[in-house]
């Protein structure tokens, strides 16, 4: 009989056109799941869930090793260059509700730029977008995740200074998510030691709400 327990954690990656979210998706994947490449408009259209191979050894849980599996739901950037905010809005919730109905969703990850300042009306609308698909209370299971990190070793700062300095609506949202947040790196060390940190920190909020 065997002492290894399977968890699965569902998230859902939100944020505004090319803010790296697909891309944010494929690095916990492990894999090249979701369309991601650089271009003047929306690449996102239909939201896609995607499921990573089950990672083993992972962690202990009650005295026994748990198998990891993460499953990401990829949404269109909002506002999008193509699609209504209905209709991303719609497209979301339907996606919600079919992938993540039966066992909910663990975990928000918002996506934003650490190389882009947060005061644009794109991020408030993402903003305002996961308080009407999540409700009053989403700001417990939301986390930021700063894309395009290695921006700041390019400019000399290290996190805690990027925080410090950071804008006041930056600095306001990161109060109110409980200072949740992850950089993500993609240069500054390799891919699958910033995948198993992410995951790592990601489990930590996760069991701050008992999974």
């Amino acid at each position: 009989m065997s002492d290894s327990v399977k968890m699965i954690i569902n998230l859902a990656l939100f944020g505004g056109t090319q803010s790296g979210k697909s891309s944010a998706g494929n690095s916990l994947l492990g894999s090249m799941d979701f369309p991601s490449r650089l271009a003047p408009c929306s690449v996102t259209k239909d939201c896609s869930l995607g499921r990573s191979c089950q990672i083993t050894h992972f962690m202990r849980r009650g005295g026994k090793e748990m198998t990891l599996q993460i499953q990401v739901l990829d949404t269109p950037g909002y506002p999008h260059s193509s699609m209504s905010q209905e209709q991303v809005k719609q497209e979301v919730k339907e996606a919600l509700e079919r992938h993540f109905g039966q066992d909910g969703l663990h975990l928000a990850l918002l996506v934003l730029r650490a190389d882009v300042p947060l005061c644009g009306e794109g991020e408030c609308s993402a903003i305002q977008l996961m308080q009407e698909l999540l409700g009053p209370a989403w700001k417990n299971f939301t986390a930021i995740l700063f894309t395009h990190a290695e921006k700041l070793e390019e400019a000399g700062l290290r996190e805690e200074e990027y925080l410090h300095t950071a804008s006041h609506p930056l600095l306001t949202l990161l109060d109110s998510v409980q200072q949740r947040y992850i950089f993500q790196y993609n240069q500054k060390i390799p891919l699958k030691e910033q995948r198993i940190l992410t995951l790592q920190r990601i489990i930590e909020f996760v069991k701050e709400n008992c999974y």
